[in-house]
């Protein structure tokens, strides 16, 4: 009966992270522990089944922060961000594969001179392209995209000719530990769902047609409709 409780408990979970009839269906009532013909093998597999299905159905960036010690963070800091400065710089070194390193680099080429709540609203909009079926389904897809043909890039630094060099390594750690906690399921709340910004000194032509949602820093926040 124990085993069971226990199915059940993941089974209510992942019902939260999908249609929570999809599971529920699946689950496995008290009353049939007293009954003669049943199979404990065949209902557990059946639980298992409604598992695997609910898996298949979350994004990978909600996966990933499912059971991060970063998912649950609210927005707690004066400036905003959802960590300041300090506690980020007590963090250990963040460390990552392909789409760690390429938020990492897009942070410190497009935002290393905001503060960190403006560090971590460019975050949000990368992340919040990718989930966007709009645009590609990977960090590193989203950041290069346009890059090589002519006013089609979509991030400045991945075409504005000059050298992608790394100077201020304390920064970059820092960048790192933000682009690890956004990629672990870190909260989006300082945008509003933006896909766009751009710096409070030029006009592009798309900030006369998408809803502006946030300004931070030296940067505007828009969302695409």
């Amino acid at each position: 009966m124990g085993q069971i409780k226990i199915w059940r408990a993941m089974a209510a979970t992942l019902a939260g992270l999908t249609i929570g009839a999809q599971v529920a269906s699946a689950d496995v009532v008290a009353s049939t522990s007293t009954d003669p013909t049943f199979n404990l093998n065949a209902s557990l597999a059946s639980v298992m089944g409604a598992e695997h299905s609910a898996f298949q159905s979350v994004s990978p960036l909600r996966l990933s922060a499912i059971g991060s010690v970063y998912s649950g963070r609210g927005v707690d800091n004066a400036d905003g961000a959802p960590y300041s400065a300090e506690e980020l710089d007590r963090m250990p070194r963040a460390r990552g594969g392909r789409q760690w390193q390429c938020l990492t680099e897009a942070l410190y080429f497009e935002a290393r001179g905001e503060d960190v709540a403006g560090q971590f609203a460019v975050a949000e909009v990368i992340l919040n392209r990718v989930d966007d079926a709009r645009y590609p389904n990977s960090v590193c897809d989203v950041v290069n995209q346009g890059t090589g043909r002519r006013f089609a890039c979509q991030f400045t630094y991945t075409c504005d000719g000059q050298p992608e060099d790394v100077t201020d390594h304390a920064t970059h750690r820092r960048l790192g530990k933000i682009a690890r906690i956004m990629l672990d399921g870190g909260p989006r709340n300082l945008t509003a769902g933006a896909t766009h910004y751009h710096a409070d000194w030029v006009s592009p032509r798309w900030a006369r047609v998408f809803p502006q949602t946030a300004q931070i820093g030296t940067h505007l926040f828009y969302r695409q409709q």
